[in-house]
């Protein structure tokens, strides 16, 4: 009896945070109201150049992301005045749980959870209550040629992103945050994970071009600009990028 009580008890639980997650989702691809956004800068090193660079961060550093958005959105017929507003957040000195590498399914699912509790614990800011929390660990590039992969989910709407602390590459930052809010949208990556090509049609921004390649430039969740077969190039800006169909019908704009 007891037993199956529990699992009754599971099942309903289960149930529940599904349909949070379901309502949150639903919420933020209605487009009919201003998404509020908290990106919370971590110095994911001990680098000085990393705590200077954090030092300099406010809400005007991430406008351009709201301006994109509200761009994107008005390209498929929606008339929301600021979709979506980023706030920064006081620096975490506190370290997120992470992701355990080429970790299994079961893995992957004990840290979403983990990630999501953590969260709950260090989510202080400054206005209205949040409905997406981005953490972004910023690493000196001088230490880290290459960053971990980053991650965005739509189940707690939240982001664990990788960045890298410097000026020259804060334009680039944002694409890669962009990316990872509209996860928490519902947008799906279409780019291939084993060589990080945008796959055609769904990761172009011009599918039907002719010729097809080079791609002027990118489809926001394909990630990347495809100039040959072999090659595809990071956007400088999210001045490079756009949201194509696919991606927009995940997220709503599309009906």
């Amino acid at each position: 009896m007891f037993r199956k009580f529990r699992i009754l008890f599971l099942l309903f639980v289960l149930a529940t945070v599904g349909l949070a997650a379901w309502r949150a989702t639903t919420s933020l691809s209605a487009w009919e109201h201003t998404v509020h956004v908290a990106l919370y800068p971590i110095a994911a090193d001990n680098s000085p150049a990393t705590a200077a660079y954090l030092a300099t961060l406010e809400n005007d550093s991430f406008e351009d992301i709201g301006q994109w958005i509200e761009q994107e959105s008005r390209r498929y017929g929606k008339s929301v005045l600021q979709p979506v507003v980023v706030r920064v957040a006081p620096v975490l000195r506190e370290q997120p749980p992470l992701p355990v590498p080429g970790g299994s399914a079961l893995d992957n699912m004990l840290w979403s959870l983990k990630l999501r509790w953590w969260a709950t614990q260090h989510d202080a800011i400054a206005g209205p209550k949040p409905q997406v929390r981005l953490f972004v660990l910023y690493h000196d590039p001088e230490r880290n040629a290459e960053l971990p992969h980053s991650t965005g989910l739509s189940k707690g709407q939240l982001g664990l992103i990788h960045a890298f602390s410097s000026r020259r590459q804060h334009r680039q930052n944002n694409v890669v945050i962009a990316h990872e809010l509209l996860h928490t949208f519902g947008a799906s990556d279409k780019y291939d994970l084993t060589n990080s090509q945008p796959i055609h049609p769904h990761g172009y921004a011009e599918p039907d071009k002719s010729p097809l390649l080079p791609q002027r430039s990118a489809e926001i969740m394909g990630g990347r600009i495809p100039v040959t077969e072999q090659r595809a190039d990071i956007p400088a800006s999210l001045l490079q990028t756009m949201i194509g169909e696919l991606t927009a019908r995940e997220i709503g704009l599309i009906k």
